[in-house]
């Protein structure tokens, strides 16, 4: 099986290049934790508990929607949640690689 790991970054990665990098990086990663964590909430509080009664009419398999919220569908839609995280944190750290790398090869060029 390949090494699929990353090059290591060359050594002259400005500082305040980097600094304001890892600033960008940073509050995509809060901005993307704080809507998941409300995804989460709505997931576990709103369709398992405050909505129940709401959407106990509704049925999926023969038990009442707000019931199966509360028993399985939060439990898959917090898998989903794991995997968009996981995918958006892949992508959050490729997109900051190349920031870096760009950033070293504007230093290099000086």
């Amino acid at each position: 099986m390949p090494d699929s790991a990353p090059a290591p970054l060359p050594d002259p990665v400005p500082a305040a290049a980097a600094r304001q990098a890892a600033a960008r990086y940073w509050r995509r990663v809060v901005a993307l934790t704080g809507a998941l964590l409300l995804v989460w909430a709505a997931l576990g509080l709103g369709a398992g508990v405050w909505f129940a009664a709401a959407l106990a009419p509704y049925r999926l398999g023969g038990f009442p929607l707000g019931f199966w919220f509360a028993q399985q569908g939060a439990i898959l839609g917090f898998v989903l949640l794991i995997l968009v995280y996981a995918l958006a944190m892949a992508a959050f750290d490729r997109a900051h690689r190349r920031e870096l790398l760009r950033a070293a090869a504007a230093e290099a060029r000086r």
